[in-house]
């Protein structure tokens, strides 16, 4: 795991994400970790893949014949590893 330090943080932040964790129950620290992945990974974040399946469903999606098609099409040799030499 990473570590994390900020410096020159406000005396007055500081006491506030104590508080705050104290009303949490847990430390500063996992406070912080909370608040942080909170911050970074939002519950109502958009996935590419979802995103991705939802501009399919709106386009009418595929159907079985153009699928097959698609698969027919597909290149299935195994890739060849990368040579330096």
């Amino acid at each position: 795991m990473a570590i994390l330090t900020v410096r020159n943080l406000p005396d007055d932040v500081h006491r506030a994400l104590r508080v705050r964790a104290a009303q949490h129950g847990r430390s500063t620290e996992a406070e912080v970790r909370d608040i942080l992945e909170r911050a970074a990974k939002p519950e109502g974040r958009l996935k590419l893949g979802s995103l991705l399946a939802s501009i399919a469903r709106e386009a009418g999606g595929l159907t079985d014949a153009e699928v097959e098609q698609f698969n027919q099409l597909r290149d299935k040799t195994p890739a060849m590893p990368l040579s330096i030499e």
